[in-house]
């Protein structure tokens, strides 16, 4: 159990997976991945900076709303989630794929993104694109009201007692990093889960060889491997959404700034008095 918590199992595969395909095996499924982040976060934030402009994440006095944030974090996950199900699909047959002396689970014959999603279609139809997609969107709206919640409110604590008055981008550095350790605690599980029904075989009329569903998956893994099942590769995973959390919320918030320099600035220009802020 501590191997899998820690990460060293993956570590191990990593090294094994190196010798058997090659160290660019280890990049696999990169193109799929990068589209899926772009739908995903540029659907995700988006909404939820709609939502935050419009004041609906926070209460009548002004203060940030927790339970407004986390309805409206969820959602956004969710609607980020469904729109990006397909690359994320992709992405997860890529990466399992492996040369037979070091294959695990269910193997797939893609040979690239495109082909990929093209393949899918033609043996399973439109909605074949999305399966495993029920799996997706509870991780993505857990895990995306865990993690704007907490970076919300980190932000807004430090702003409030102007902990980094002269230096707001450790403001947003210090908030993204509470919040890459809250979503990794959260969202964990639910990525395990959802591996295993997006890489799960299926039979002729495309229902699961493994599991009937998110439920099932999870009765089965508490039954067979316990709650330290669920956090699997925490550390690995971990290494992966504490970066990517930081990354993704500095420069979210960078580019708000510019954007509301030049929407301010524009305003100026026409002779309104508007003040947007970020």
């Amino acid at each position: 159990m501590k191997r899998c918590w820690l990460g060293e199992g993956n570590i191990i595969h990593d090294k094994e997976r190196s010798k058997a395909d090659g160290v660019l095996a280890l990049q696999k499924g990169l193109v799929p991945a990068l589209w899926y982040q772009l739908f995903l976060n540029g659907v995700r934030l988006g909404t939820y900076d709609f939502a935050e402009k419009r004041g609906w994440t926070t209460d009548s006095s002004g203060e940030i709303s927790t339970p407004n944030c986390i309805i409206v974090g969820a959602l956004a996950g969710c609607i980020g989630a469904v729109t990006g199900s397909p690359f994320y699909l992709v992405k997860t047959h890529l990466q399992s794929q492996a040369a037979n002396s070091i294959a695990v689970g269910y193997q797939h014959t893609h040979t690239g993104c495109i082909s990929a999603l093209w393949k899918i279609y033609l043996e399973q139809g439109i909605l074949g694109l999305w399966r495993g997609v029920f799996g997706a969107v509870p991780r993505a709206g857990i895990g995306s009201a865990s993690q704007l919640l907490s970076f919300s409110l980190c932000k807004d604590y430090l702003g409030n007692y102007e902990i980094f008055a002269k230096r707001p981008l450790l403001n947003t550095f210090t908030s993204s990093m509470v919040g890459g350790v809250i979503v990794t605690m959260f969202i964990t599980p639910f990525d395990v889960v959802m591996t295993r029904l997006y890489n799960q075989g299926t039979d002729s009329q495309g229902r699961g060889l493994l599991y009937k569903g998110v439920v099932d998956c999870f009765i089965k893994m508490w039954n067979t491997e316990g709650v330290y099942g669920f956090f699997k590769g925490f550390m690995p995973n971990y290494t992966r959404l504490g970066p990517h959390t930081v990354l993704c919320f500095v420069f979210w918030d960078a580019l708000r700034g510019l954007q509301t320099k030049f929407v301010n600035r524009q305003h100026k220009k026409d002779g309104t008095v508007k003040v947007v802020r970020s």
